[in-house]
């Protein structure tokens, strides 16, 4: 019984792990490329490839599959009943047009970043983070916040998978880890060009209990040119705006 178990259990994830990685790709993939990132033999993974193109969750066959229509109810179900999104959407509007500059709202799974909600700068010249992009935990100010105000076993079990993965070496596992103690000594992350050449970004966690982990970020980004002297002043923003979240999320 306890093999049958685990058995299905292992069938379960190996599933789920091909749909995320295409999720994560936002594109089509070969059954070659498929193959490099999951790590699944080919007949295994032509086996979950066509149990998800059965139940609408992946479209194509033979050179290149790509998520497929059920994935949409699924985005926009998300959409409609993230709390997160629905709590933090109208400060950062507020924010955004207040400061001028794109405002997201970011969350960290497992060893990357997401991107919840974006409201874009009305400027010709913004920045953007595409909704469900996905990027290693290791760079940038939304990154570096989630990691900073993550629980300590999580944060050390991020950091052991992006040294394994190689996004870090020893040396600059160190560095960071220290960059970190300063953030959540003075309660945001900033940085400028770490991700985007040419992008700055203050970045500030949201709190739903006192005490607790910060279940996300809202990060201000902006051209690093027409942030140069404002810093402080979106920093302040950005801090505010946080705040003002999670106390609303607090009074859920």
């Amino acid at each position: 019984m306890q093999a049958d178990h685990a058995a299905a259990k292992g069938s379960v994830e190996r599933v789920l792990h091909v749909l995320a990685t295409l999720a994560r790709l936002g594109r089509g993939a070969t059954i070659a490329e498929l193959m490099e990132l999951t790590g699944l033999a080919q007949s295994t993974l032509y086996r979950q490839l066509s149990l998800l193109r059965r139940w609408g969750f992946v479209i194509g066959r033979d050179n290149e599959f790509s998520p497929g229509p059920m994935c949409v109810p699924l985005a926009w179900g998300f959409d409609q009943s993230s709390f997160l999104t629905h709590e933090s959407h109208d400060k950062m509007e507020a924010l955004s047009s207040l400061s001028g500059e794109s405002v997201g709202l970011l969350v960290a799974v497992r060893h990357q970043i997401v991107c919840l909600d974006m409201v874009e700068s009305r400027h010709p010249l913004r920045c953007s983070f595409v909704k469900g992009r996905m990027l290693p935990l290791n760079k940038g100010a939304s990154a570096k916040a989630l990691l900073a105000f993550m629980h300590v076993e999580q944060r050390r079990t991020v950091l052991d998978q992006l040294l394994r993965d190689q996004w870090l070496d020893e040396a600059a596992r160190a560095d960071l880890e220290l960059q970190l103690e300063r953030i959540r000594t003075q309660g945001y992350a900033v940085s400028n060009g770490e991700v985007d050449v040419g992008i700055w970004g203050a970045s500030a966690p949201l709190f739903q209990h006192t005490g607790h982990p910060a279940v996300a970020v809202i990060t201000m980004m902006a051209p690093a040119l027409r942030a140069q002297g404002q810093e402080d002043h979106f920093i302040e923003m950005t801090v505010r705006g946080a705040a003002h979240i999670s106390s609303q999320l607090q009074d859920l």
